[in-house]
């Protein structure tokens, strides 16, 4: 699993965070961003609802080979 975020999307909603915040956290000017080693979510239950709580879909997940 891959962990993308269009910061051009993001608002900085903070949603992620709070549902997942061993993978999320939030940078210097408020937008989200994924903790380092974590580019892969971790094996997070909650990764998925994460990516649901962004209110402007700005994080998505890709199958990785």
């Amino acid at each position: 699993m891959r962990i993308d975020i269009d910061r051009d999307v993001c608002i900085g909603a903070g949603q992620c965070v709070l549902t997942a915040p061993a993978v999320f956290t939030q940078d210097d000017e408020g937008l989200s961003e994924v903790l380092p080693g974590m580019e892969g979510g971790g094996g997070s239950v909650l990764l998925g609802e994460a990516v649901r709580a962004c209110p402007v879909s700005a994080i998505s997940l890709t199958d990785q080979p």
